[in-house]
């Protein structure tokens, strides 16, 4: 069984990444040098997984193996293709108060801005486009609710923000609530 955190950015992915890490999976989080590295051809995550779709192989085929995967947008967006091509599967979609996950994002861009502008920043996310990004998540949660309606054992949705944690995820995954706090990131 692999564990897929479909969640988009900044609804607490890192936070679940972590949670699954006290539970004992592997689990890999976009965020981490371990997920970049693992990539065996090509030198982007989100291409190797585009590469396998395009390819007809697995979707995880160019990644590192793990019992969870969260934070990787090509994952993310190919659940249906996940969910075919790794039957029994669980999948979590983390969710976020629209209006602070839209600020959270704005600050995640701002944030890039300037650390390009140090020259500590390569990457391609820099511009805000809030009612882009309103318009994606609420399509994405449309998609993901309604692909798995009727299948309450095979999806969870989760809103870390909100105050879920280890009641609501360890039953779904079947296992011992852990004693200690359930991790949350800034």
């Amino acid at each position: 069984m692999k564990v897929f955190c479909i969640g988009l950015s900044k609804t607490g992915t890192r936070s679940l990444h972590d949670a699954l890490q006290v539970l004992g999976l592997r689990s890999v989080h976009w965020g981490g040098p371990d997920l970049r590295a693992a990539v065996q051809r090509g030198p982007e995550i989100n291409a190797a997984v585009e590469r396998a779709l395009l390819e007809g192989r697995p979707l995880l085929d160019d990644l590192e193996d793990a019992d969870a995967y969260s934070d990787i947008l090509a994952l993310s967006r190919r659940f249906d293709v996940l969910d075919q091509q790794y039957p029994g599967s669980r999948f979590i979609l983390t969710v976020r108060d629209l209006e602070q996950w839209l600020d959270s994002r704005q600050r995640h861009v701002e944030a890039n801005v300037a650390m390009r502008a140090r020259g500590e920043y390569d990457g391609t996310f820099l511009e805000v486009d809030r009612e882009g990004w309103r318009a994606e998540a609420l399509a994405h949660e449309r998609r993901v609710r309604d692909h798995f309606a009727g299948r309450p054992h095979d999806l969870l949705v989760l809103d870390i923000a909100a105050g879920d944690g280890w009641d609501v995820l360890c039953p779904f995954l079947g296992v011992a609530v852990p004693h200690q706090p359930f991790p949350r990131r800034g």
